[in-house]
């Protein structure tokens, strides 16, 4: 690379350009610091599997559940998936 390329070949810069464009990612909500991050945290339980948006406690145990990660409900089966598990790949 010499100068001010950017890129090392126009194969890396058209592959680059491609990526930008790409619309078939999921767009990730920014997180504001003010914003409470609980309602938009997906949790699951341990014992049973079952997964909730917003609240720690298991609907079926009344175990608290960890802590998966930030998300939302999916817009097909209305459960709860994280972020990271769309990104994934």
């Amino acid at each position: 690379m010499s100068g001010r390329r950017t890129y090392c070949s126009e194969r890396c810069r058209a592959s680059a350009y491609r990526a930008r464009r790409d619309n078939t990612q999921p767009k990730v909500p920014i997180v504001n610091k003010k914003q409470p991050l609980k309602p938009i945290t997906v949790y699951e339980c341990d014992i049973c599997g079952e997964r909730a948006l917003g609240e720690q406690r298991c609907q079926e145990c009344q175990k608290f559940m960890r802590r998966v990660g930030f998300g939302g409900l999916c817009p097909h089966c209305d459960g709860a998936v994280a972020y990271d598990e769309l990104t994934v790949g």
